[in-house]
């Protein structure tokens, strides 16, 4: 499996990379526009995502705008919904509209609250299926 990491903050890239590289190949983005970049250069390879950890606060282009370019350009390419790549979004903020902002209006997957916790991550991609 394909994972994109994008995340702003160092220590959080690096801490959500070394518990996911046993399950794939991490890829890295800094920031909102570059996490949309490199979902978009998948594509063209030929080589998508099948996980992308998206934090929410980034500089540039924050996470909820970052997934619904993906979500968009998805659509653009006739990806169906259960076609589409799951997204994790991260963040600090534990209140409802973030919640609700990337869960039901963004389409993402999951939500999970830093500091990342791994027993919680690792249980969130089993209930998802993808580990």
């Amino acid at each position: 499996m394909r994972i994109l990491i994008v995340e702003d903050d160092l220590g959080s890239r690096k801490l959500l990379q070394t518990i996911l590289l046993p399950y794939g190949e991490c890829d890295l983005a800094v920031d909102g526009e570059e996490g949309i970049e490199a979902f978009r250069l998948a594509w063209k390879e030929k080589k998508p995502y099948g996980l992308i950890f998206m934090d929410i606060m980034m500089p540039k282009v924050n996470g909820h705008e970052a997934l619904r370019n993906i979500r968009i350009y998805e659509s653009e390419m006739g990806i169906t919904a259960d076609q589409e790549v799951k997204v994790i979004m991260t963040t600090v903020l534990e209140d409802s509209k973030n919640v609700m902002t990337a869960l039901y209006k963004g389409g993402a997957a999951a939500y999970i609250v830093k500091p990342i916790d791994k027993q919680k991550l690792l249980s969130e991609l089993k209930e998802l299926g993808l580990i």
